[in-house]
């Protein structure tokens, strides 16, 4: 399958895969608010959408907001592919500082983002508790706080 991944930056005329990004992200209200300005790209296997990852740019730095992949692809390198995409597409719009945050509870996004060359910046406490109205639980874990990550 791996082999006939495609990555292409978002057309407005496509159609997002929302609960693909809702994997990652459990607010349809927050996701709604950073499509209208993000930089997007999505995976595909021929005409099957299998990964997508959003950033949004802020002056000099960018930041991942979303970057989900398919269940049924996962663990075939698509997330680091994304990564790679963005951050070639990022530093030629002269963007040297990418950022993420990730729950403490989300073991294998944070496996793949230090795998990426990303590293720890620090921690904000209680996040995910004041952000969203019901808990979310990742392996057993209780999302709590919010893991800052950054790749120069």
């Amino acid at each position: 399958m791996e082999n006939n991944i495609t990555i292409k930056q978002y057309e407005a005329e496509e159609e997002i895969p929302l609960e693909l990004l809702l994997l990652a992200d459990p607010s349809k209200e927050s996701i709604l608010s950073y499509l209208k300005e993000g930089v997007i790209f999505i995976a595909r296997d021929k005409d099957i959408v299998t990964g997508i990852i959003v950033t949004i740019i802020r002056s000099d730095e960018a930041e991942i907001m979303n970057i989900s992949v398919k269940k049924t692809y996962q663990n075939l390198g698509i997330g680091q592919k994304l990564l790679a995409e963005i951050s070639h597409h990022l530093k030629n719009e002269g963007i040297r500082k990418l950022c993420v945050g990730t729950g403490n509870s989300s073991i294998v996004p944070f496996y793949l983002y230090q795998k990426a060359g990303f590293r720890l910046s620090h921690i904000e406490k209680d996040y995910f508790l004041k952000k969203y109205k019901k808990p979310i639980i990742e392996n057993g874990i209780q999302c709590v706080d919010m893991i800052h990550m950054v790749k120069l």
